[in-house]
């Protein structure tokens, strides 16, 4: 048997792994024919694509999120972001429910600039953290034991504003929440730290990066929860009161399905 090589020559599977990829082939229906077109296909085109099917989890994009990808273009952060940058392994129901954009396409053509598309899974705040390099997280040990910090929320499509509230600074909790619009929520904590770690893994762009924001989120001793201030030091999660006010924190949002 021909030993699968590297453009270098040297081997990257052991004779072991050959033989147990080609059985598990011909169990799924591989057969001569099918081989001899991936021998014969011009430019290695067969198999190159079967790696790069490999390569997403399996995964391949619905015309729904292609249209969604070209469209948001960086501020894009869909199910093949989130297998690369969080190791994500979605299952079929996860897929299925992340196969159509719950956004119309004008709506995304408005938001292309201010707002980021993710595709969140469930990970909670303390499994994303312990995913990424642990410089992105400000050393922070007081969430820990947070029950809110371990919430994993659901697999869905958000669409999420880069930036603060329009005017929502050195504002309450209330005075905050009357600034957003009747199409627009305010996000969890998981939702945001998915969204700022995600979007900084695959453009390098810091969302929040001299500003916090408040979620709908709130810590076991009854404070809300902000995050934000994402510069060299890492991310921070943080809590205060409702009635808080504060020149550098605003209110997040998030458009509504």
């Amino acid at each position: 048997m021909k030993a699968m090589v590297s453009s270098t020559d040297e081997r990257t599977i052991s004779v072991h792994q050959e033989h147990e990829f080609l059985k598990k082939l011909e169990v799924a229906g591989l057969t001569g024919e099918f081989a001899q077109k991936v021998i014969d296909s011009k430019g290695n085109d067969l198999a190159t694509k079967v790696v790069r099917l490999i390569q997403k989890g399996g995964f391949e994009p619905t015309t729904s999120q292609k249209r969604a990808r070209e469209i948001m273009g960086r501020n894009f952060f869909g199910i093949e972001e989130a297998i690369k940058h969080f190791g994500v392994n979605p299952t079929r129901q996860q897929t299925l429910a992340l196969s159509e954009i719950p956004f119309s396409e004008e709506v995304l053509q408005k938001a292309k600039d201010t707002h980021v598309l993710v595709a969140v899974f469930p990970l909670s705040i303390l499994e994303i953290r312990g995913k990424v390099d642990s410089r992105l997280f400000c050393d922070q040990s007081w969430y820990n034991e947070e029950s809110v910090a371990r919430d994993r929320g659901k697999t869905s499509w958000h669409l999420v504003s880069k930036t603060p509230v329009n005017n929502s600074t050195s504002k309450n909790w209330e005075e905050q929440l009357a600034l957003i619009g009747e199409e627009d929520e305010v996000p969890t904590a998981q939702v945001m730290v998915y969204t700022i770690i995600g979007h900084y893994l695959a453009t390098d762009e810091r969302l929040f990066e001299h500003i916090y924001v408040r979620t709908s989120s709130v810590a076991s001793v009854g404070r809300r929860l902000f995050v934000g201030a994402f510069d060299l030091r890492g991310l921070y999660v943080c809590y205060d009161w409702d009635d808080y006010r504060s020149a550098d924190l605003g209110v997040s949002s998030a458009r509504k399905f």
